[in-house]
């Protein structure tokens, strides 16, 4: 197998097809916040259309660890292949949804296929790269979310103009069947077939367990308040479905999500660096565009732009940060990706009261290129520490723990929001900017803290010499 890395060489076409199936995801990220305003102006329901955010999350990030651990048992290839399925049967359906419901219902589907497109796309790349090549595959991957943060709003921006939203979910039709195509065609794996228990009850108790949490933090003080009747029972009921979840898992012969996962210092202070990415990550994206527009009553694509220097600056970096790691080692990478990140919201929080564009796009721009260092090494450092067999759990669990960050992020930082705008339905421009401003505080205290867990990561050695890919 030739070592040589990129689309000319033997696994050329794997990288490629990865990379279609990299773009379902990163387009669908922004494609669709710029066209709610239609989809609501046809289908109604503008009080229902942030479920069509909640489930796709919620739907995502319940499935990830259980794809995770069945790809270790039997392969990436027909996870990934489900979940391409499930996204492009989702994306249908979602194009000629009737209703806002009906559209909310078949966001759900999408998101189960999100699921496992994602953690799957990354787990390959681990499989049939070593971790020093995987310092030069960086740059192409990451040049997928760079042009995704660009056409995918734009995209969005333009069907909406047109009155014509439902390409939104039809643009993903030729890039499923294409990924789906290229995947079936020239990747194959060596996957040694012996029996397996499945963990059906360690599956439905995580599924079931974090579904009701992640929607108890969702919905918190917005569908009901925080001490209604609704989120006490769902808090009570989901932590006692964990608690049974860790106790079948103990006994469990092939555990669905190995507690080992949380023992190893390694993995457990990558995994935190993973709730803090998400947490950001939500914080960001979410209160920029209003703190912009509301206090300096910027059109959206001045704001949007600003916003898009966060994802230009994170792939940058992030196609650069494996020659940080092979010189310098995961740990200080992933530190002076944290420092970076650290100085951003910094600055951010620093002149959230005097809003200005440019100080904006300045530090969005310097979060992006600390967050492409961080996430990049904690997460190849987590995948380079375990074997074939354990990759799948470990990279779900991050991007696991991402997802969790993210819906812990939007409870926390929306209950801040809110103290500050009250119930006001147009809050005024002073309060915009009050409430940004403890927003971007609360972020900078996350950044804070995951700095502090990327101290705690051990030192481990990187592996330069090329691994014997999985591809046949």
């Amino acid at each position: 197998m030739s070592s040589d890395v990129g689309f000319r060489s033997e696994r050329g076409p794997v990288l490629a097809s990865l990379m279609v199936t990299t773009g379902l995801v990163a387009i669908d990220a922004t494609v669709l916040a710029t066209a709610v305003p239609t989809i609501v102006g046809e289908l109604g329901g503008f009080a229902q259309f942030p479920w069509l955010f909640s489930v796709y999350l919620l739907a995502q990030a319940v499935t990830v660890p259980i794809y995770a651990k069945l790809s270790d048992l039997f392969g990436r290839k027909p996870i990934i292949l489900i979940g391409i399925g499930l996204f492009l049967l989702g994306s249908i359906l979602c194009g000629v949804a009737w209703s806002m419901p009906a559209l909310i219902a078949f966001r759900v589907l999408q998101g189960l296929g999100a699921g496992a497109v994602q953690p799957m796309s990354i787990t390959i790349l681990g499989d049939i790269y070593s971790v020093a090549e995987r310092a030069r595959v960086q740059g192409y991957v990451a040049s997928v979310w760079a042009v995704s943060s660009v056409v995918g709003p734009t995209l969005g921006g333009l069907f909406a103009q047109f009155d014509a939203w439902r390409w939104v979910f039809f643009i993903n039709i030729p890039l499923c069947l294409v990924a789906g195509w290229m995947l079936v065609r020239h990747f194959h794996e060596k996957v040694e077939r012996h029996p397996h228990r499945i963990d059906y009850a360690g599956a439905a108790l995580l599924a079931a367990s974090m579904t009701l949490l992640i929607l108890a933090v969702l919905e918190g003080g917005q569908a009901w308040a925080w001490d209604s009747w609704q989120s006490i029972a769902a808090f009570a009921v989901g932590g006692a479905l964990l608690v049974a979840f860790v106790l079948v898992e103990r006994r469990a012969s092939e555990p669905i999500l190995p507690l080992w996962v949380f023992t190893r210092p390694l993995l457990l202070t990558t995994t935190l660096a993973g709730l803090g990415v998400g947490a950001l990550l939500i914080g960001l994206t979410s209160y920029v565009p209003t703190y912009l527009e509301g206090s300096l009553g910027v059109v959206p694509l001045v704001a949007g732009a600003a916003l898009a220097a966060l994802t230009l600056g994170w792939p940058l970096s992030a196609s650069f940060s494996g020659r940080f790691y092979l010189r310098l080692g995961f740990r200080t990478t992933a530190l002076i990706g944290s420092a970076v990140a650290l100085i951003g919201t910094a600055l951010l929080a620093a002149f959230a009261t005097s809003p200005s564009v440019a100080v904006v796009t300045i530090a969005s721009f310097v979060i992006g290129l600390g967050m492409g260092l961080l996430a990049t090494a904690t997460l190849i450092a987590a995948q380079s520490s375990v074997e074939w067999n354990e990759r799948g759990v470990v990279t779900g669990t991050n991007m696991f723990a991402r997802s969790i960050g993210s819906a812990v992020g939007v409870a926390v930082f929306g209950a801040i929001a809110n103290a500050v705008f009250g119930d006001a339905v147009e809050p005024a421009p002073d309060a915009i900017i009050a409430g940004s401003a403890a927003v971007f505080v609360g972020v900078l205290i996350v950044m804070a803290a995951t700095f502090v867990a990327v101290l705690a990561m051990p030192k481990t050695p990187v592996e330069r010499a090329p691994a014997e890919p999985a591809t046949a």
